[in-house]
């Protein structure tokens, strides 16, 4: 008989436990691609709501324990949204949530609106019968649940239905310029919703979307370019009232630190 391979023993004092940290390397059966997709989707769900604070400094680890991940697809998802503008790396001093630049994002927002129309005339001329039938089931779901439906619930279907839109344009380039700036102003009417005007509730949010879907889903090109403008000047709107009554520290954490001047 061949002989057996000797067993490996376990180095002393390394021992086994139930709860360790994440590993940089994927678990068996879990796809690298998938681990990389779920933090990207944790992070970001984070920055959206405020959860990492604007101006807020942490390390890489940080944010490993945080979304209960691994350092590849961790570090992976913070080199995409640093190129997406939320987030900064320092050399010295780890990570960065990008504070917010109202001024900034309002001139972004007339980037948007200009790639939002080019996405939503392919999507209203292009769609297929399956990307209408889901616009129409989330239709369905924003109007039937429009009276009790929170910015979080809310959220979740706009990123469904920003995915929904650029899937059916069927144009991948605008995908990586369009799809931070969806991010960008998630989180501005998450702070618009949750901070600043919280008693005036989604109706008008809701509508325009509805106005939106509509168009798309009939194939009415020209009125789904003016909803999706009516989208965008709802959301230059808030802009006013941001600029007028969100605290500053909300904006920018690091500001607090003035407080104590």
């Amino acid at each position: 008989m061949p002989p057996t391979a000797p067993q490996r023993s376990r180095p002393v004092g390394v021992c086994a436990t139930k709860t360790q940290a994440p590993t940089d390397g994927p678990s068996v059966g879990r796809n690298p691609r998938n681990l990389y997709a779920q933090a990207h989707e944790a992070i970001e769900e984070r920055l959206v709501t405020c959860q990492l604070q604007p101006g807020r400094y942490l390390a890489m680890q940080e944010l490993q324990e945080l979304v209960q991940l691994g350092r590849t697809p961790v570090h992976q998802a913070v080199t995409r949204l640093a190129g997406d503008t939320l987030l900064r790396v320092h050399p010295r001093r780890g990570l960065q949530v990008a504070p917010i630049d109202l001024a900034r994002e309002r001139i972004l927002l007339r980037l948007r609106r200009d790639m939002e129309r080019f996405v939503i005339r392919l999507a209203a001329e292009k769609s297929s019968s399956s990307h209408r039938n889901q616009m129409l089931h989330l239709k369905r779901h924003l109007r039937e649940n429009q009276a009790e439906m929170t910015i979080d619930a809310f959220n979740v279907i706009d990123r469904r239905l920003d995915r929904l839109f650029l899937a059916a344009a069927g144009e991948p380039f605008v995908e990586n310029t369009l799809r931070p700036l969806h991010t960008i102003f998630r989180r501005t009417g998450w702070l618009y919703h949750s901070k600043v005007s919280p008693g005036d509730g989604l109706s008008k949010t809701i509508d325009v979307h509805l106005a939106l879907l509509d168009a798309v889903a009939n194939c009415h090109a020209e009125q789904a370019i003016e909803a999706s403008d009516a989208l965008i000047g709802f959301v230059d709107g808030m802009f006013d009232v941001l600029e007028r009554d969100i605290d500053p520290v909300l904006l920018d954490c690091s500001m607090s630190d003035f407080d104590n001047l």
